[in-house]
């Protein structure tokens, strides 16, 4: 038997409830969809630069902080917005009550700082939502089972949102952030992005993965999983509240509801990143298990991997990770060095990634050699070479970065008209 009423997940990002007026703004958003006859719960972020802050201040204190620690102190931003949002719609005669992660409860792993979902059970959610209330919780956090507060990593109230929508078998789960949908690479630097009508599950995945920051890669992954519609709007734009039958941003969906497949569908980057090369290893068995074993201990996740051999019996091996990982990198490969018996560690921060991702990718050749090409006419050394199924990413300079991404964008007919 189905609902009466549509029932929609409204996430909100931190530039989208900045300040008091922003977070009225919000409310008033809510306020629409409630009044279209929608059953609404709101997902938000911490305002607009209060994480990093209150990240600085774990950072300042102690580089290699206690990571439960930092998770009692980064969880208060998501805290705050979801209590003054709930006065806000109180304020206009919307029934709304704040939650908490441990308040649902949204259970985790105890990976602090980048914790991952177990369960979340939405019926009291849900039941909430069916008497007219609407749930307004803080995203980012949930609850371990030793009874710690844990976080889901940056842009993690995103997939606090996808999990609800999920829990609670919403329609469609809306994210609003400062821009108007997903683009074919970032417009800052690329004046001539096109914004994408629907993007498949499986390109926005790559494109989360390897910088693009509309959307966190674990909401992406969550939302595949769980067939969850996805939205990407702008909160700043107005308008009546957005309906099946008007979409105004990006829909993330499955890849049969696009009919025509173009070859690529962006170009991300990504700042975030780091190389360290373990040189002058012995090349012996169990040498990479040796290397990757202690990083994953330490949560250390790492992405592009080269593996090169000399003649003389030693190894390098250089991969990639992110800047934010980079001390616990460094310091988990310098406690093994007697085991992995490497002759140096050499690290480097000023490099950016470039990925061109696209399903057409499946089905044309050539993809990855356009890249190479484009690159080398404009004299951009590649340091390090990736790809996947839908997906070619490649390790340059920092100093490279726009001319790189604005050089791919035209040469893939990305260019708007």
């Amino acid at each position: 038997m189905s609902r009466p009423a549509p029932r929609i997940v409204m996430k909100f990002g931190g530039t989208s409830v900045a300040d008091l007026d922003r977070i009225r703004a919000v409310a008033e958003k809510v306020r629409k969809q409630v009044e279209a006859g929608c059953e609404v719960a709101v997902v938000v972020s911490a305002m607009s630069g209060v994480t990093n802050q209150l990240v600085g201040y774990c950072q300042s204190l102690s580089p290699l902080h206690d990571a439960r620690e930092y998770d009692a102190v980064v969880a208060t931003g998501e805290q705050v917005t979801s209590g003054l949002l709930a006065i806000a719609l109180q304020t206009i005669g919307i029934d709304a009550r704040s939650w908490l992660g441990w308040q649902i409860p949204l259970r985790t792993d105890a990976a602090h700082g980048k914790a991952r979902i177990a369960s979340i059970d939405g019926e009291t959610l849900a039941a909430r939502m069916r008497a007219g209330q609407v749930p307004v919780i803080a995203g980012f956090q949930g609850i371990a089972a030793d009874g710690r507060v844990t976080t889901l990593g940056r842009g993690g109230s995103d997939t606090s949102a996808v999990a609800i929508a999920a829990a609670i078998g919403a329609d469609r789960c809306d994210i609003y952030t400062d821009v108007d949908g997903i683009y074919t690479t970032d417009p800052r630097i690329v004046a001539r992005a096109r914004k994408l009508d629907k993007i498949t599950y499986e390109e926005m995945l790559e494109l989360a993965s390897v910088g693009a920051k509309v959307l966190q890669t674990r909401s992406v992954e969550l939302a595949m999983k769980e067939r969850v519609r996805v939205q990407v709007l702008s909160s700043f734009v107005d308008g009546p509240a957005p309906s099946e039958g008007n979409l105004p941003g990006s829909l993330v969906v499955d890849e049969d509801e696009i009919v025509e497949k173009e070859l690529v569908a962006g170009i991300a980057y990504s700042r975030d990143e780091a190389k360290l090369s373990v040189r002058r290893i012995p090349d012996r068995p169990g040498i990479a298990a040796a290397i990757f074993g202690p990083l994953t201990a330490a949560h250390v996740n790492v992405d592009m991997i080269v593996q090169s051999t000399g003649a003389d019996g030693l190894t390098n091996m250089t991969f990639t990770t992110s800047k934010s990982d980079l001390a616990r990198a460094i310091q988990s490969l310098e406690s093994s060095r007697d085991v992995i018996q490497y002759g140096e560690l050499v690290t480097d921060d000023d490099v950016v990634k470039i990925s061109v991702v696209g399903i057409g990718m499946r089905s044309h050749a050539g993809v990855a050699n356009l890249m190479f090409r484009t690159l080398s006419d404009r004299n951009i050394n590649i340091q390090v070479i990736s790809t996947s199924e839908i997906k070619v990413s490649v390790l340059i300079a920092a100093e490279y970065t726009e001319l790189a991404v604005r050089a791919l964008h035209t040469a893939y007919g990305l260019d708007a008209a």
